[in-house]
């Protein structure tokens, strides 16, 4: 994730004085986090290029709305964490078959590591299981709970910073993960003991 929030903040300033490139240099920057994000949120490649494709239409939409000095990344995660709910939402509601080119695993990745080449068949499909087990569960997790787990888990951002995403205290932010953790290792818990039994 782009760490310089001063060139962050330069550029909105440049994009809010109307030079319009400021956007593509803040695409540049940011298209890789946003859509890494977007992909282990919503599990579907054509649906995260949408939401990140939106996040940037909405960021300039909204420039003049962005306060100078503020939280840069802050603003650009919650505006893409409000369009992935907005997104789950809709597929909920229009069910539809998946035209996504799954990973080699049959599944959109969470971005987990698989194991290399050269490693024994046995522990690679047990290391796809278990990753496909992750996908799973995280995809269980209330918005919120999933929000935080992935803001904090993928994308390294401090709880002062998923606060201000999620709209909570910090202390809230602990809270949603520590509870999305129990359930994640709740249910893999029992996805496990039953494929064992």
């Amino acid at each position: 994730m782009p760490a310089d929030s001063a060139q962050d903040l330069a550029l909105m300033a440049d994009l809010v004085a109307g030079r319009d490139s400021a956007l593509d240099e803040l695409m540049e920057r940011w298209e890789g986090p946003l859509h890494s994000f977007a992909h282990r949120y919503l599990l579907n490649a054509t649906d995260s290029d949408e939401v990140v494709e939106e996040t940037f239409v909405r960021i300039y939409h909204k420039r003049a709305d962005f306060v100078p000095g503020s939280n840069f990344s802050a603003w650009i995660f919650t505006i893409a964490a409000n369009l992935c709910r907005h997104r789950l939402r809709w597929r909920r509601r229009h069910p539809s078959e998946s035209i996504d080119i799954p990973d080699e695993d049959g599944a959109p990745g969470l971005g987990s590591t698989l194991p290399a080449g050269g490693a024994d068949p046995a522990v690679a499909a047990e290391g796809n299981e278990r990753i496909a087990a992750l996908r799973s569960a995280v995809e269980t997790l209330p918005h919120d709970q999933r929000t935080v787990f992935l803001l904090h888990s993928y994308e390294d951002l401090s709880y002062r910073e998923i606060a201000t995403i999620v709209g909570c205290s910090e202390r809230g932010v602990e809270t949603r993960l520590y509870r999305a953790r129990q359930a994640l290792r709740d249910r893999l818990t029992r996805l496990f003991a039953v494929a064992t039994a």
